[in-house]
Formats: C-alpha cells, sequence, structure tokens
C-alpha cells in the first residue's frame, strides 16, 4: 500500500481529497494536515510515501514546506494540488521535485488516473533492473510518457509529446513550431499546440524572433 498524507488548509476539502485517496486501489491515507507545520510534523512520524500538497496554506508556503521535508531527509513524493495557474507556480513545483500538479477543483477521475501514473512509475524505477545508461533512458522516457499521459489536453497523444519534448530537450537554441515539426514528423499546428502545452506547463519558455518584415517568429527552449 502507498502511504499518502493529505494536506489542505480547508477541513472540508481534505475530507473529499481523502475520501478520492481511499477509493484508489492501493493507496491508503495515513494522515491529513491542515497546516504546514502540521504536514511537516506528520510526515516525521509517518512517514508517508507520497504527500498530496496545497500550496496556499496559513503559516507555511507548501513550496517552503517541501523544502523543509527535504533539508530534513523526507525522501516522500510530493503531488501539488493548487489553484494557481500561473507557470511560474507550476515551474517552481516541478523544480521543487512534485511528480505531478493537478488544478483545483478537481473531481475524483483526475485525481485517480495521477494516483495510477504515480503507482506505476514508482513500480517500474523500483523493480527495473539498471546495467547502463540504455536502461537509464529507458525507465526516464516510460515514466515520463506515463505522467504525461494524464495531464495532456484532449487530442495530445503521450507518444508526439515526448518526441516534441526530446527534440526541445536537444535544441540548445530553441525550436520554432515550423523547426520542431520538421524533426518530429507532424504539422505545424499541432507541433505548436505540443509547444504551447509545455510552456503552460512551465516546462518551456518563449522568446520573440523579429524578422525584416511579417510577425515575429515564436521559439521555443526548454527550462525542464
Amino acid at each position: 500500500m502507498i502511504g499518502v498524507l493529505v494536506v489542505d488548509d480547508d477541513y472540508r476539502v481534505a475530507r473529499i481529497h481523502s475520501n478520492f485517496v481511499a477509493r484508489v486501489p492501493g493507496f491508503t491515507v495515513v494522515g491529513v494536515a491542515h497546516t504546514g507545520r502540521d504536514a511537516i510534523a506528520m510526515a516525521a512520524r509517518l512517514h508517508p510515501d507520497l504527500v498530496l500538497l496545497d500550496l496556499y496554506l496559513p503559516d507555511i508556503h507548501g513550496l517552503d514546506v517541501i523544502n523543509q521535508l527535504r533539508v530534513a531527509g523526507h525522501d516522500c513524493d510530493m503531488l501539488v494540488i493548487s489553484a494557481a495557474k500561473e507557470a511560474t507556480a507550476i515551474r517552481a513545483s516541478v523544480r521543487q521535485g512534485a511528480v505531478n500538479y493537478l488544478l483545483k477543483p478537481f473531481g475524483f477521475d483526475d485525481l485517480r488516473r495521477r494516483l495510477e501514473s504515480y503507482a506505476a512509475q514508482r513500480t517500474g524505477l523500483s523493480l527495473a533492473a539498471v546495467q547502463d545508461q540504455t536502461d537509464v533512458d529507458r525507465m526516464l522516457a516510460s515514466a515520463t510518457s506515463r505522467m504525461t499521459a494524464t495531464a495532456l489536453p484532449k487530442g495530445q497523444s503521450a507518444e508526439t509529446a515526448a518526441l516534441v519534448e526530446r527534440a526541445l530537450r536537444a535544441a540548445d537554441a530553441g525550436l520554432s513550431a515550423a523547426e520542431c515539426a520538421e524533426q518530429v514528423g507532424v504539422s505545424r499546428v499541432s507541433a505548436r499546440r505540443y509547444l504551447e502545452h509545455l510552456n503552460e506547463t512551465g516546462r518551456a519558455e518563449i522568446s520573440l524572433r523579429y524578422q525584416a518584415t511579417g510577425r515575429p517568429e515564436r521559439r521555443y527552449r526548454w527550462v525542464g
């Protein structure tokens, strides 16, 4: 069983999220905290595998909770839940090591898909035998594909998203939608949709390249 610590300052919302977690096979709620300090103390006492963490807490910001848990040596994973749609909040959560980011309000199926994806990733990384760099790359690509599949907009595929991400990672100077489309083998419109999604989730940034005539070219650069 994967033990989950639910952290939310709203008692009613915390109860709903706890009930959601309890309905997913393989997961159990080990505790509920309503402040950042309580979350840190309960993590030290209960040793959860996963923390369902709200960012906006009454005493400590969720990102500071993550930082303090890391400094204290706790290796629990973080699934951030927040109403914040800003790319900066998403990017900061990813940089702090969050395994996923779920926008409030969400339904049971939204959380279930992400928990199942997390469980699959956790199992795959635990059981895989690593012999060389190829095995490492395969593990990371598989985990990324599973995590991406649950968060993609309707109509986008995890396979194409992985190809776009790989192309963008390899381009030190960034890519335009047309350049990405040529490398990946999709239409420019499709490439732009995937690139825009990476920007919206804080994994890519956009710059404008001004030309002699016409509209400026949008270029995308991976920021991770």
